[in-house]
């Protein structure tokens, strides 16, 4: 097991730094009052890690397959619950890419990440229900966009 050591900073603030084992740091803080806002909240933090983590799946197995992108995004974004703790009720995940991509190795990529290699998706499909989409623009400036899967506490299911 990898131990990640949390250090209060200042106790009368909120802000967390975060070491892992290779000396890696992630700063979390909270919004003023309460905090200073230097560092991202830890549900931000939450979602960030799901973006990373499909991140690398996709851009490995795009890679594979000699896909070729000009640039890649993932916005993530999460509903909360009004209710403490707060958690994310539903979470969706659309892939940007930019470039001559092949659509269906999109697809196939974003959906073995989502149902197979991505831990933090596995994580938290356990709890909440996860969209994963995928938008391509071509240099000529068409487009194509895809619901590709659907994981949640019940499964997965194709988009």
């Amino acid at each position: 097991m990898r131990e990640i050591l949390a250090t209060i900073v200042d106790p009368a603030r909120r802000r967390v730094e975060a070491v892992d084992p290779t000396g890696h740091q992630v700063v979390m803080d909270g919004s003023p009052p309460d905090g200073d806002g230097a560092g991202m909240s830890p549900r931000a933090a939450l979602l960030a890690a799901l973006a990373g983590c499909t991140a690398m799946d996709v851009t490995s197995i795009l890679r594979k397959k000699r896909q070729r992108v000009e640039r890649y995004e993932i916005a993530v974004a999460g509903d909360e619950a009004t209710d403490h703790p707060q958690v994310y009720t539903a979470i969706r995940v659309e892939h940007r890419f930019h470039g001559d991509v092949d659509p269906e190795a999109i697809r196939r990529s974003v959906e073995l990440s989502a149902t197979r290699y991505c831990p933090v998706s596995a994580l938290l499909s356990r709890g909440v229900e996860i969209e994963h989409r995928y938008r391509l623009t071509r240099p000529d400036g068409s487009e194509a966009a895809a619901l590709v899967a659907v994981t949640g506490p019940e499964g997965s299911r194709p988009g």
